[in-house]
């Protein structure tokens, strides 16, 4: 058992990664052997994105720091270097045991180089997974920079094997999110709706991100999605995207949606209110993970549009459909009726109990910090 408290930081640079790593945050927060440290950064920041900030102080955490890690120049790799330099000065700081990094953004490779570089134990969220376009180059790089490794399931543990990870530095908790899912705080449908001025009786979620290494042809993409939503007749409650090269087009392109009675659109929503909003869903459009990860636990068709889920979009209630808009629309076209629940590709609701578990034995404190390589 562990005889003195722990720091741990915990970094988060966007809505996404705040939803699958809440759950743990929250858990450690209530133990008494823990001190948690939440380093905000990043979208969190930005008032085009919601400012998004402000949910994560509503959750009362002990210790939030805030960095903003925007620059003029949009391109990944200032970003990386300006999260590198704010976040390096807090860990001097803090004196962390422990950083904790979700994924596949350049602020989790920030806080993986800052932590092994600073000789601070890494913990990687959900590595050993496919990501598609420069997202999966990252997260095998935060993953490679980081000590140990908290993952979905059995499959993204083998690809960490194959990366010359040891296994006892693997623990397979599933997705943290899931926990959130099935939680009983989640708000109803009535209060979801209100609290955002939803009035459609029935709507699709539509979610459309840039793909860094598709830059060039963004504007073209985002205008045949924009047109193939504009030519049904469905309601669509659509949320921006993230905040990567190509994402001013797409933002371009939803301005046209403007004053369409049809379209509800946010830069932001409450993880827990878009769970619920996701799960009375008639489906998703777009390319978030949302449509690979929790549609399937809520029965939730999706459409994936193009090529940022590739190889990952594999469930039985995907349609995968190219960029082109005629594509989309023929997707679009399709009946949707009851699908099946996939309940066990990425845990069973216990991750943060299971992550809780594994940071309370001596053994995980006595992890070697000079990484080695294991052949196969």
């Amino acid at each position: 058992m562990l005889t003195t408290k722990r720091k741990i930081v915990f970094l988060t640079g966007t809505r996404a990664d705040f939803g699958k790593i809440k759950s743990l945050i929250q858990i450690v927060e209530k133990d008494e052997a823990f001190d948690p440290y939440v380093f905000v950064t990043g979208m969190h920041l930005m008032h085009a994105y919601g400012f998004t900030v402000l949910e994560i102080e509503k959750c009362d955490f002990s210790n939030i720091h805030t960095f903003s890690n925007h620059t003029c120049e949009t391109t990944m790799d200032l970003t990386l270097a300006k999260t590198i330099e704010g976040f390096s000065g807090y860990i001097k700081d803090v004196k962390p045991d422990l950083i904790v990094v979700h994924g596949d953004r350049v602020e989790a490779l920030a806080g993986a180089i800052v932590g092994s570089l600073n000789n601070v134990l890494v913990a990687h969220i959900e590595g050993g997974e496919v990501s598609g376009t420069i997202d999966e180059l990252i997260r095998h790089s935060v993953s490679k920079m980081s000590h140990i490794h908290y993952v979905s399931n059995d499959n993204a543990q083998k690809r960490l094997l194959q990366m010359g990870e040891f296994p006892d530095a693997i623990k397979v908790i599933g997705s943290p999110d899931v926990d959130i899912m099935f939680s009983d705080s989640l708000p109803i449908i009535d209060e979801v709706k209100r609290y955002y001025e939803i009035y459609f009786d029935n709507y699709a979620v539509a979610m459309f991100h840039p793909v860094t290494t598709e830059f060039e042809h963004m504007e073209t993409y985002a205008a045949n999605f924009v047109n193939a939503l504009l030519a049904d007749d469905k309601n669509y409650v659509v949320i921006y995207p993230n905040n990567d090269l190509g994402s001013e087009a797409i933002l371009r392109q939803y301005k046209r949606l403007n004053n369409n009675t049809r379209f509800r659109v946010f830069p932001s929503i409450r993880f827990e209110y878009f769970l619920t909003l996701l799960k009375k869903s008639t489906f998703i459009i777009g390319n978030s993970s949302a449509g690979i990860r929790e549609a399937p636990y809520y029965g939730i068709a999706t459409i994936n549009v193009g090529t940022r889920q590739e190889n990952r979009a594999v469930h039985s209630h995907i349609i995968n459909t190219s960029y082109t808009e005629k594509s989309i629309k023929g997707a679009l076209n399709t009946s949707f009726t009851y699908i099946e629940k996939d309940s066990s590709a990425f845990g069973n609701g216990n991750s943060a109990s299971l992550f809780l578990d594994s940071l309370k034995t001596s053994s995980f404190w006595e992890l070697n910090k000079q990484k080695q390589f294991r052949d196969i």
